[in-house]
């Protein structure tokens, strides 16, 4: 199936706002239907979106809604491909999990709430799987300083940025 008979066939199915550009597809959601949408994509055998490769974010600063959250989907058996994005408001950045459905996403749900803030909603354990748990920020986030952070290390030692250190 080529993208652009994907992308048909899922306007057919009423599956949400499809977009097909440069051989991709991404069909866009709200929030309240990711869960069904994921859980449709996976059941229908004509489609057979059995694997979930990545869940990723980006950030847009200004813009509303300013964190979108994108689930990848792959069929082993029919070898295409789909992207289901979600928006997410910055003041409420909740998502519900999909571990439930598919278990790949529990690290990748962890990766997402690590650098960008998105809280998964159902998440067996949502904690941070890079930094350490006292890390304040989120360093993928477009408002976070670029000229580095200060690092303090065990035992008490201390390294400020690059842009703040005597040289």
């Amino acid at each position: 199936m080529t993208p652009a008979e994907l992308a048909e066939a899922l306007r057919a199915g009423g599956h949400g706002d499809v977009v097909e550009s440069r051989g991709e597809v991404t069909v866009v959601v709200d929030r309240e239907e990711l869960s069904s949408m994921l859980g449709a994509l996976r059941a229908d055998g004509a489609l057979g979106f059995d694997s979930l490769s990545d869940v990723a974010a980006t950030d847009w600063p200004g813009r509303d809604p300013r964190l979108w959250v994108a689930y990848h989907l792959y069929s082993t058996e029919h070898r295409h491909r789909v992207r289901v994005k979600v928006g997410v408001a910055e003041d409420d950045p909740h998502v519900p999990s999909v571990t439930g459905m598919f278990p790949t996403a529990d690290w990748l749900e962890r990766e997402v709430f690590d650098f960008f803030g998105v809280i998964f909603d159902g998440h067996p354990d949502l904690r941070r799987i890079e930094l350490p748990e006292s890390w304040e920020t989120f360093p993928l986030r477009k408002d976070h300083a670029l000229e580095g952070v200060p690092v303090r290390f065990g035992g008490g030692a201390f390294i400020p940025p690059p842009d703040q250190r005597d040289t």
